[in-house]
Order: C-alpha cells, then structure tokens, then sequence
C-alpha cells in the first residue's frame, strides 16, 4: 500500500494514543526507521503489521483498529490535500458511496501502482442501501465499516450496518446500510441483526458535499 496510509495509522494513533505509543508500534511492527512518504507504494505487509502492533500495544482488537482507522481516515485525507477531489464525489452519503470506483480512478492518475477495491452500491429506498465490497486485499472489511462511519459523520447521517455477505462464503462482501439525518434512527426502527453505528453532528443533514471547504491536493 501506499505511505500516505501508514502515515494515516501514524497519524490516528499519534493523535489519539501519544507518540509513545506510535514509537511502540513502530518498533513491534520492525518499520521503526522507515520514513513513509505518501507516493511510494510499500509491501502490504508493512501495513498488516502496523495493525497488528497496533492491537498488541493499544490491548485492542485488529477490527477495532481497522474501524477506528476506517473513520478516521475519512478526516485525514479531507485535511491532508484531498478535499478539492472529495467534494467532486458527491453531494450526499448515497451519492458519494456510487462514485467511490470513479474517486479511485481520479486517484490512479497520481498514485500508478495503486490496487483499489471496487464498490458497488444500490438503493433500496431513500434510506436503505447495499454495498458490496471487492478487494484483491484479505480482512479489510472492518475498515469499511469504519469508511462508512466516518462518511456518514461527514454527511450527517445515522447509520446502521449489517454485514450480510462475507468474502469467505462469496469472494466479496455486502453490506445493508439503514442511513438517517441526525439522530433520527431510532433503535426500535432498526431490522433485526443490525449494529447501530451512532454518529453526532451537531448542524444537522448537510445539502452539499462536506469536503467542498477543504484546500486543494497538493
């Protein structure tokens, strides 16, 4: 993967954990004295071994980390010069999820060794969809789930996940997400089998794309 996502981990913990908890996982991850930059793509493994460190050291789990850095990463790229890009995906949590492949082909133009995962998503009514996930890469899911909280967030939305279908039975995943303006999703009105993934934003259902205020990639 790239270094702009291990800086991204490096970042997430370093801001919610302390430095000496990066320098920890640093050192058990054995990628102490590599300096990521963002364009240069590292073994998948550098990765996979930062999450595993990072479970070790912070006592969580694998998927724990996985969401957290799903939904974090959401902020971090916004903030780290891709914001321009962002807010040409779409002006709404449906929207933005349909134009996720076509993101990734804007992104391909500047990183040439990336391999994305592909998204394809179908609406069921004005508040349920489905997500399916395909990846070449093993045991991400968690942090899609973590993708989808922190788009929601952005969106202002209420979501509700269920992980119907699972790579090892089909060889991608699906996702059904209830989505609702803030705080509008009641617990009783979830279909049974749901995770309720609150998110909080105090503005209320946004009309335009939130990352439309952020600078333009470098």
């Amino acid at each position: 993967m790239y270094g702009i996502v291990n800086k991204g981990i490096r970042e997430m913990v370093i801001s919610q954990y302390g430095l000496d908890a990066w320098k920890q996982i640093s050192v058990q991850a054995g990628c102490e004295a590599i300096v990521f930059t963002n364009m240069h793509a590292y073994d998948d493994s550098v990765t996979y071994d930062l999450v595993g460190a990072a479970a070790e050291v912070l006592d969580i789990s694998a998927h724990e980390v996985l969401v957290a850095f799903g939904e974090y990463w959401i902020s971090y790229t916004a903030q780290a010069g891709y914001g321009a890009m962002l807010s040409l995906v779409g002006n709404s949590f449906p929207e933005f999820l349909k134009n996720l492949d076509n993101l990734h082909l804007r992104v391909g133009s500047t990183y040439r060794e990336l391999d994305p995962p592909s998204f394809k998503c179908t609406e069921i009514d004005e508040t349920m969809l489905v997500l399916e996930y395909h990846s070449n890469r093993e045991g991400l899911s968690s942090l899609v789930l973590g993708l989808l909280q922190g788009l929601a967030k952005s969106f202002s939305r209420d979501i509700a996940v269920k992980h119907t279908v699972k790579r090892t039975n089909r060889g991608y995943d699906e996702f059904v997400v209830q989505h609702t303006a803030w705080k509008a999703l009641d617990e009783k009105m979830q279909p049974e089998g749901m995770d309720s993934q609150q998110v909080n934003n105090e503005s209320g259902e946004r009309k335009t794309c939130p990352f439309s205020g952020f600078g333009k990639s470098n």
